[in-house]
């Protein structure tokens, strides 16, 4: 879960994930689930593309090989995410930070609860559909870890551009790689085949703009939003345009 692709912005989010790695393999396990039913059964990643895409999101997250095979044989047994719906909200952090937050869940009322409250506590406020999300583009979103050095950024970008990706942005000590979402998986499976390997991979909402927060008691409020719906098991992911920077 990240407010948008620059990866120092996704460590500060996702620091609560690392300390709770089985939780957030759960949320991952939950999406292979409905994946697996949206492609009709199909556990064959060649031949159902959003697999294709939770798996890459599963192998940068760490998620064991073993783990991503029992996920995958008990959805195809036991028919697993019958019940899953996914339901986007939309609305406003501290100051009028736009948040979108995606759930998957088995329950609507429960979950619709959940999220108005989680934005009620922390000055925040739940909007109608649409509110924010024009400010916001869907796109495949690759991040690759260069805390080391080892690669050469005129390298890294023209592989990037000539595996069929949109854009390439190099921030500080991180590689920011963009494709159209429909040509997430082909550009992944090129750059995986070149060496590289992913710090994070999935398919993001980006923000057109940013905004900053200068009031301390709205960073706190934020950052608590940002806790609380990272803590709710309903949630997948969200997005947002708080420059943390």
């Amino acid at each position: 879960m990240s407010g948008h692709s620059k990866w120092h912005n996704i460590q500060k989010t996702k620091g609560a994930q690392d300390a709770k790695r089985a939780a957030a393999f759960t949320k991952i396990a939950k999406e292979m689930y409905v994946a697996v039913k949206e492609g009709g059964g199909s556990t064959d990643p060649s031949y159902n593309s959003r697999l294709a895409t939770v798996i890459t999101k599963a192998k940068a997250a760490n998620m064991p090989n073993d783990n991503i095979k029992r996920v995958l044989e008990k959805a195809a047994n036991a028919g697993s995410g019958d019940s899953y719906e996914s339901i986007t909200y939309e609305g406003y952090g501290p100051s009028g930070i736009a948040v979108i937050v995606e759930t998957m869940t088995d329950s609507r009322n429960r979950t619709a609860g959940n999220v108005r409250h989680h934005f009620d506590k922390y000055g925040g406020k739940m909007g109608a559909a649409g509110c924010v999300s024009w400010n916001f583009s869907k796109k495949g979103v690759l991040v690759i870890d260069n805390e080391d050095g080892d690669y050469e950024e005129d390298n890294v970008m023209m592989d990037a551009m000539d595996c069929g990706a949109d854009d390439f942005e190099a921030d500080g000590d991180c590689f920011t790689i963009y494709t159209d979402p429909d040509d997430f998986n082909a550009v992944a499976d090129a750059l995986t085949k070149k060496g590289y390997t992913f710090v994070s991979a999935q398919i993001e909402m980006v923000p057109g703009e940013y905004k900053k927060l200068d009031n301390p008691d709205d960073i706190t409020n934020m950052e608590k939003m940002l806790d609380i719906f990272e803590d709710d098991d309903d949630v997948q992911n969200v997005w947002h345009n708080w420059d943390r920077d």
